[in-house]
């Protein structure tokens, strides 16, 4: 699939693995996902923009490089906060924009209820933080509220990603790169991802029913 990249790492199939498996604690999930966030955000920002620096070392001088952009944080409440702070130990500075949207049980479509996104000074790479990426709306949801904030580019973060999801998100945004540790097949009845892991957001959170 065109701009879909979908990590093959050793350590990312190990890890999910774990995270699939209905037996997986809510501590055990929790630093599952911090792990494949930090594995996933390093394959994603492999093209950041760089400047060379001069700097002291206690031996000499030398020149090395330093990122130049700001980067933008922007999770999908309230799933996408198990992966915000894994990907701030890899880029401190960056900035975190939160976006509340919940799925209507019933029309399987996001509701927008919470929205810090500024209208202005954009980042110049924004990361939509999802861990599921399942019918792709409120991907399609994010995606538009950073593009109207004036971000130039746009890149999506799912640990999972469903087939039918990424054809509707790049449908809308055809060049917006979407980043996935997996690519499953397809939704089952209730728009769940399939084989998937289940509701990521309740199995962080220890809020299963």
């Amino acid at each position: 699939m065109p701009n879909v990249i979908e990590v093959d790492h050793p350590l990312i199939q190990h890890h999910l693995a774990r995270l699939r498996d209905r037996s997986t604690t809510p501590t055990e999930f929790r630093a599952l996902v911090h792990r494949l966030a930090a594995l996933l955000a390093y394959e994603a920002t492999s093209d950041l923009a760089t400047e060379m620096e001069l700097i002291e070392t206690p031996l000499t001088t030398t020149t090395c490089r330093r990122v130049t952009q700001r980067i933008g944080l922007v999770p999908i409440l309230r799933a996408g906060l198990g992966m915000v702070d894994a990907i701030l130990d890899l880029i401190p500075d960056a900035e975190v924009w939160h976006l509340g949207l919940y799925r209507d049980e019933e029309t399987a479509r996001p509701v927008r209820y919470y929205n810090k996104i500024p209208a202005t000074r954009p980042v110049d790479t924004a990361l939509v933080i999802d861990p599921m990426l399942a019918t792709g709306g409120s991907i399609i949801e994010a995606i538009e509220a950073v593009t109207a904030w004036g971000v130039p580019r746009i890149k999506v973060l799912a640990l999972l990603a469903a087939r039918p999801g990424i054809s509707a998100v790049h449908a809308r945004f055809p060049e917006a790169p979407i980043y996935a540790c997996a690519i499953d097949p397809e939704l089952n009845e209730r728009k769940f991802i399939v084989p998937g892991l289940g509701d990521a957001g309740d199995r962080t959170f220890n809020t299963m029913r």
